[in-house]
């Protein structure tokens, strides 16, 4: 393939051109939407350890600067704020994601982007058009790396390194060529393993946090003129090539400027892993519409695709809260008890009797049509055999928060002010006023403080 035409070189050039007027209303609407529910994510992520611990080692290694740190109101180097901000708001997995790509965006985009804005002056329109440049590019990135990538490597760290980049590079304006040497240095830095789910490790937190960091250094290196890989994503010994089986390099240009992906991007209602939650609202479906207690229940059975065996079939028994978001046993004990599986519910409750006795009785079956549609589609099914002998059948085909079924800006402006409430990180008054200020970001002149 001749090197000027490559579609990491077009994706890369993508980038670098979008202009806020090229994008349709409806997706800066969108963009709005999920700038709303980061902050919220990101505050959420407020006095957890792991984000804590990173904060900690950013203010020792940080200095001063114009970024926002926002758990902390501090202030540090767009280095260090795109590093917490990006721990912070991937810790109670409430943030976004797109099903295509099983990529998270929001918690790598949006901190490279703020802090970069902050740190330049850039406009509100600036810095929408700067997310929707990652988000477009690391969804993309994420379809090309494909299922077999997703089995090992957790997208949200590679992908979005990435996606980070984009979004920076577009700040600092970078030329398209600029730009494709920025993804190949976010490119070499892209890493992130599912390993640490076996041992409820900390790793996850580093992945968005290194993911928004790595990206945001690609992009400042290449404005000064450092130079990476040309062809880091499809090359010989590029990130297809080294992370993935099915890499598939059209995806990477697939209709770009007229197929905006970040509008197929999902909310999250339940605050788990997203695998979980097609499972959890068939059962939801169940339990309510047969008035079913927990005991009622003897076995669940629950089809799902291979990424959900993948990824939750190594918690077997959740030590931590944050392991528990990834036990389908769990949430959907949860679900069963509560009705709910909230923030709340899974810091007090997920390791309780009633729950994990729920839990056992919980199985994941590997469903062909489910795994079929998947990762285009996420399809929950359910089957509930209960005590008295009944067989029960619950079935979702777009889970809430899918743009099908997605949430109302009263739903989200909602969900910020239970996720800021969780971690005492804003009042409600400040909550409020911020879902105001960004549902009207498009017309600042100049990107302040969040808080």
């Amino acid at each position: 393939m001749n090197q000027q035409n490559t579609p990491g070189r077009e994706l890369a050039a993508f980038a670098a051109n979008l202009r806020f007027e090229d994008i349709p209303d409806a997706v800066i609407r969108r963009t709005e939407d999920l700038l709303l529910d980061w902050t919220g994510s990101a505050l959420a992520g407020k006095g957890a350890r792991p984000v804590e611990t990173i904060a900690a080692f950013a203010a020792q290694m940080g200095g001063a600067g114009p970024c926002e740190v926002l758990i902390s109101r501090t202030h540090t180097t767009p280095l260090f704020a795109a590093l917490v901000n990006g721990a912070s708001s991937h810790f109670a997995e409430q943030d976004d994601v797109h099903n295509g790509s099983v990529f998270h965006p929001a918690a790598v985009v949006f901190p490279a982007a703020l802090a970069v804005a902050q740190s330049v002056g850039a406009s509100g329109k600036e810095l929408l058009c700067a997310a929707v440049a990652g988000y477009e590019v690391g969804i993309r990135v994420g379809e090309f790396l494909g299922r077999s990538h997703y089995k090992i490597f957790h997208t949200t760290g590679t992908a979005g390194t990435i996606a980070a980049a984009a979004a920076a590079g577009r700040l600092l304006n970078l030329n398209a060529e600029q730009m494709l040497h920025a993804f190949g240095s976010a490119g070499t830095q892209a890493a992130g393993l599912w390993e640490f789910l076996r041992d409820a490790a900390d790793s996850k937190q580093l992945h968005t946090a290194k993911a928004a960091a790595d990206g945001l250094t690609a992009a400042y290196l290449a404005q000064a003129g450092f130079t990476g890989a040309q062809q880091i994503l499809e090359g010989a010994q590029g990130m297809g090539a080294g992370m993935s089986k099915d890499a598939d390099p059209a995806k990477l240009t697939d209709r770009l400027g007229t197929r905006w992906a970040l509008a197929e991007t999902s909310f999250k209602f339940h605050a788990s892993c997203r695998h979980t939650h097609p499972a959890a609202d068939a059962l939801q479906q169940v339990m309510r519409e047969y008035r079913l207690k927990p005991d009622d229940v003897e076995r669940v059975d629950t089809y799902v695709h291979q990424g959900a065996i993948d990824v939750l079939g190594p918690v077997v028994l959740p030590r931590t809260v944050h392991q528990a978001k990834f036990s389908m046993g769990t949430v959907l004990g949860l679900i069963a008890n509560f009705g709910v599986a909230g923030l709340n519910e899974f810091e007090q409750q997920y390791d309780a009797a009633a729950v994990a006795a729920f839990r056992d009785k919980v199985h994941m079956v590997l469903d062909e049509e489910v795994d079929t549609a998947y990762p285009a589609r996420w399809i929950g099914k359910v089957v509930v055999t209960t005590t008295d002998g009944r067989t029960l059948h619950g079935r979702v085909d777009e889970p809430k928060g899918d743009p099908g079924n997605t949430l109302s800006r009263d739903e989200l402006r909602d969900k910020a002010l239970r996720l800021a409430a969780f971690s005492g990180a804003a009042t409600a008054d400040e909550i409020n006023a911020v879902t105001d200020r960004i549902w009207a970001i498009a017309g600042a002149g100049r990107i302040g403080d969040v808080l």
